[in-house]
């Protein structure tokens, strides 16, 4: 019984989550979705590579390059250079929403050679606890265009696909700089 009472407070948590920090104006065009990574490392280490707008290629298996242009605040512009294996090379973002305190991270694609138009996505970290030491929860969403002979559902799947990679990594290079770290446990009461 009290392992049910704990997925339901985790799933309960996850939703509101979504609730309060995902919310995306979605049009008949267009499908959206939200995924959940639990992370054995904790929020500062995992935020500390999410946040980093001008180096999204220190979790994101498929980008070779970035460069920023201008400040790193809201609107900055960065090109984002893709490793081959995907159906583009190059993709130009914009920084919507970096709130340090709350931990939200938004990012729009402005421009690029691939086929997600009108993509826009929130990351969001918070504190939780797996095993008994300090872990993360990563929620990601997005909103995008349905490609001209797509599907709804094979626009989704594709994306989430690649966040669902993204998420894999960032879970593995923080869990790796946490390990060397040393974390410690907390104590519960």
């Amino acid at each position: 019984m009290v392992s049910i009472m704990n997925v339901d407070r985790k799933i309960s948590s996850e939703d509101e989550y979504i609730r309060r920090h995902h919310r995306h104006d979605v049009r008949d065009n267009q499908c959206s979705s939200s995924l959940v990574k639990h992370i054995k490392a904790p929020v500062h280490i995992v935020w500390s590579l999410v946040r980093r707008f001008d180096q999204p290629q220190r979790y994101k298996p498929f980008v070779s390059r970035c460069i920023v242009q201008g400040d790193l605040e809201i609107g900055s512009v960065r090109e984002v250079n893709v490793k081959s294996g995907l159906p583009a090379t190059t993709s130009k973002e914009r920084l919507e929403l970096l709130d340090d305190d709350k931990h939200i991270f938004g990012v729009k694609i402005v421009g690029g050679d691939h086929r997600l138009r009108n993509y826009s996505s929130i990351i969001t970290v918070h504190p939780e606890v797996i095993d008994g030491r300090p872990g993360t929860m990563v929620v990601e969403s997005f909103v995008v265009d349905v490609p001209d002979g797509n599907t709804k559902d094979e626009t989704c799947y594709f994306v989430e696909a690649l966040i669902r990679c993204n998420l894999k990594s960032l879970a593995d290079v923080s869990e790796r700089l946490a390990v060397q770290g040393h974390m410690e446990p907390i104590d519960r009461m």
